[in-house]
């Protein structure tokens, strides 16, 4: 469940990142309007946090071509532009919600993740793989009915295997999934995170679930 965070300010770009990575989201960014439109024509986001005031191309056309498009992703828009017209202006045109700045960050958040639950029907999905399950809403995983304590980067990870059930992640896959594209990261850095997890699942119950490498193919999660 990938982010993009379209912000051309770079220190408010980082800050609003680093909440929601903490809060277990995958963000990816984007400080331009021609660079997130070039994403969005390309990949797949749970939601989109969009300015508008942006370099190369406006954020009202980013979200006017995206709906052109398709696109059905959440987007909430977050900008100092906040005079009615515009707010009318990019609801007419899909948006889903408008948080002016300046705002404060537990609101961002709550504004995020309700979102995210109205964009997956309200329910609560819980996804299984034997003794590990991961509750979509409140974006837990349990091991043994146990809660899981993994940073970031690890939850990214499991995240990403764990909702393809039975089915192999190639490397490029999970870095693409786990890693923005401002991050100072090499392709090398999943085995670390996978080689933590193993441990990790290891240390609550060893054998239950496994991370199995398919040479050449990627990584399966595997019940056992």
């Amino acid at each position: 469940m990938r982010i993009l965070l379209v912000e051309d300010h770079v220190e408010l770009s980082h800050w609003v990142a680093k909440a929601l990575r903490d809060a277990h989201l995958t963000v990816e960014t984007a400080g331009n309007g021609a660079d997130a439109d070039a994403l969005l024509h390309t990949q797949e986001y749970a939601l989109v946090i969009l300015d508008l005031t942006l370099p190369k191309m406006d954020g009202l056309d980013v979200l006017k071509r995206m709906r052109a498009r398709g696109s059905k992703a959440p987007v909430l828009i977050l900008t100092a532009r906040g005079g009615l017209n515009e707010r009318v202006q990019g609801l007419n045109l899909g948006a889903d919600d408008y948080l002016p700045k300046p705002f404060e960050l537990a609101e961002l958040e709550a504004r995020v993740k309700a979102l995210l639950r109205r964009s997956q029907g309200n329910e609560a999905v819980v996804l299984q793989c034997g003794a590990l399950s991961f509750d979509t809403v409140s974006r837990q995983f349990f091991y043994d009915a146990a809660s899981l304590s993994l940073t970031p980067r690890e939850y990214a990870v499991l995240e990403a295997l764990m909702t393809r059930p039975g089915q192999a992640v190639s490397k490029d896959k999970l870095f693409d999934e786990v890693f923005a594209l401002d991050d100072d990261a090499n392709l090398d850095a999943i085995e670390i995170y996978i080689h933590r997890l193993r441990k990790k699942l290891d240390s609550v119950s060893v054998g239950k679930v496994a991370i199995v490498t398919l040479r050449g193919i990627g990584y399966l999660l595997e019940a056992r």
